[in-house]
């Protein structure tokens, strides 16, 4: 096998599908649930929709004139990966775990649930939403409790007095329509966000019958998306007046839609704007302001019958976590070893970096995609997958059979440096908890400290200078305690470059 992939949501899939456009027939993706689609496959909990605009959260090469409006739900992106995965359907290993992946000297030998899998390259497209983060608090509810990447649609939530513990993205989201349904939510907070105005646009059938008999429409549509969210770069990390600017707005979309000064001030951040993920939301405050709803301090234990802060006891039929996931530590990671024997879980011991947000020291012929310093504040997370796919693909080029590339210690510290001397100063770093920054080493490790288009740029050529490159006969010889090459790529190959 040429390559396998680890993972079918868009990084699993964009690589299946774009591998399979440039004539690679020898890959297989590896999926540990029973269908596509990653965290739009997981979070089915009402009123999932995603925060950046559904034209550009779609791939380049695939567009969608179906979207509905201009914020897709989560149910629309889940079908368009689902239709995304057609072409590709017979490479899928839908409810496949990996148990083990080895780098022998010779390649990737990975150990599964339907038997082993040997690969040249190894491209782990796990995501980072997959872990999800609970409560460490005393006690334990004797009722219905789960967490919102894992639904239970089984629980009547009609009449129930049910408690909402977390006001992230996902919190926000499912508490209008949990109020709608249940008797009593009170909502438990560590802290409040930031929340600007949705301000979604419907796309009704003559406009999505334009975007699909006119191409060149949506591609402009496209483009000037893409342009907007740029800009919007200053707003959330660069420029502070920019940031004060839309600061006022959330405030004012607050006191706009909250009018008791008690409650406002529950809802009010604390945190430098940005410092948290900027949330979106029309109806987020209307329910939060409803009379049986309640707005609470932290979630500090559990009865059997009853939610606790440090001040109050709610008595309630149903817990729903809302609390997000471990985005810094990743469960793949202990499953992964590389050449000299250690796992990416010991590589990563003080936390998470690759060069170029995407290749390991000591685990060649390895790409990850969506993985440190891959992420975005203000732009598409898909952009970046396909900006990583295309440097995966310039690195495959210069990867025949029999030969392995392993980025430098060197390079990956740089980079890793690089990212965290970027990030000071940034809102990431000012000082609030959150889901950017690793507690091993206090360093941001979830976002690009840039715009979309620099990250583009800079890497949509490979180059092989970062890299060392060995025959696999001379990779074995290292596993077995042999001479290594540790210098860069040798004046054959030094400066070599593909375009995607």
């Amino acid at each position: 096998m040429r390559v396998a992939i680890v993972g079918a949501g868009f990084a699993g899939l964009g690589a299946a599908l774009r591998l399979q456009a440039e004539g690679e027939d020898s890959f297989v993706v590896l999926e540990r649930a029973p269908a596509v689609g990653g965290t739009w496959r997981d979070n089915t909990y009402p009123g999932v929709r995603c925060d950046v605009p559904a034209h550009l959260y779609c791939f380049s090469f695939l567009p969608n004139p179906s979207f509905s409006s201009r914020f897709a739900r989560g149910g629309e992106i889940r079908d368009y990966l689902e239709r995304a995965a057609e072409p590709v359907r017979e490479h899928l290993r839908l409810g496949t775990n990996v148990e083990s992946a080895v780098w022998s000297g010779t390649g990737w030998h990975l150990t599964t649930s339907a038997g082993p899998v040997s690969a040249d390259v190894l491209v782990l497209a796990a995501g980072r939403l997959t872990a999800p983060r609970l409560p460490e608090v005393p006690g334990r509810f004797a009722g219905p409790v789960f967490h919102s990447s894992a639904w239970d649609h089984s629980v009547d939530l009609d009449g129930a007095r049910v408690a909402v513990v977390g006001t992230g993205a996902s919190g926000i989201q499912l508490l209008p329509d949990v109020a709608a349904r249940a008797r009593s939510v009170v909502v438990l907070q560590r802290s409040a966000p930031y929340v600007l105005p949705r301000g979604d646009v419907a796309y009704g059938a003559v406009e999505q019958a334009r975007f699909a008999e006119q191409p060149d429409v949506l591609a402009a549509l496209r483009a000037d998306l893409f342009a907007e969210a740029e800009r919007l770069y200053d707003a959330r990390v660069g420029d502070l007046g920019a940031r004060q600017e839309a600061r006022a707005r959330a405030l004012r979309h607050l006191t706009d839609q909250v009018g008791d000064p008690a409650l406002r001030a529950r809802l009010t951040p604390r945190h430098e704007f940005g410092c948290k993920r900027v949330l979106f939301s029309d109806d987020y405050y209307p329910a939060a302001a409803l009379p049986h709803v309640t707005v609470q301090g932290p979630l500090s234990s559990f009865e059997p019958d009853a939610v606790l802060t440090d001040r109050d006891r709610h008595e309630v039929d149903v817990v729903i976590l809302a609390t997000g996931f471990h985005t810094t530590r990743q469960p793949y990671a202990g499953l992964v070893r590389g050449r000299t024997g250690s796992t990416l879980d010991e590589h990563w011991v003080a936390g998470m970096q690759a060069y170029a947000s995407t290749a390991v020291h000591d685990f060649p012929n390895m790409y990850i995609l969506d993985g440190p310093n891959a992420s975005l504040s203000h732009n598409s997370a898909v952009l970046m997958i396909e900006a990583q796919i295309d440097y995966v693909l310039g690195a495959l080029r210069q990867t025949p059979p029999g030969v392995a590339l392993e980025v430098s210690a060197a390079a990956e510290d740089r980079y890793a440096q690089e990212m965290a001397v970027r990030s000071v100063g940034k809102p990431w770093t000012s000082g609030c908890s959150n889901w950017y920054t690793d507690p091993r080493n206090g360093r941001q490790s979830l976002l690009w400290p840039g715009r979309a288009t620099e990250f583009r740029e800079r890497f949509a050529t490979f180059d092989l200078a970062p890299y060392e490159r060995r025959t696999v006969a001379a990779a074995a010889r290292d596993r077995r305690g042999g001479a290594r090459h540790d210098g860069p790529v040798g004046a054959e190959s030094r400066g070599a470059a593909s375009h995607p």
